[in-house]
């Protein structure tokens, strides 16, 4: 399980629906890969998922990448903790 901070103003970055007027969130960009990655290399997650967060600007860290790449690989469910600043 990962915890990040965000800001308000950003949490459309971040949250499918929010009004995203940015294009893509990384929920959505998540929920794809969980969806079509099932069973795919936990790198090859890891890599579309650093790429989601980099275009976002979210601060995950490479382990948070890696546990989530982990979940989408085995089907699992991950949980996200997210404090709104």
């Amino acid at each position: 399980m990962a915890k990040i901070s965000i800001d308000r103003e950003n949490l459309d970055r971040l949250l499918a629906d929010s009004g995203n007027r940015r294009g893509t969130t990384y929920q959505q960009t998540f929920e794809h890969l969980a969806q079509t990655h099932l069973g795919r290399p936990v790198e090859e997650i890891v890599a579309l998922l650093q790429g989601a967060a980099d275009t976002a600007r979210l601060g995950f860290h490479y382990k948070d990448l890696y546990e989530q790449a982990e979940a989408i690989h085995a089907g699992r469910r991950y949980v996200l903790r997210v404090t709104v600043t």
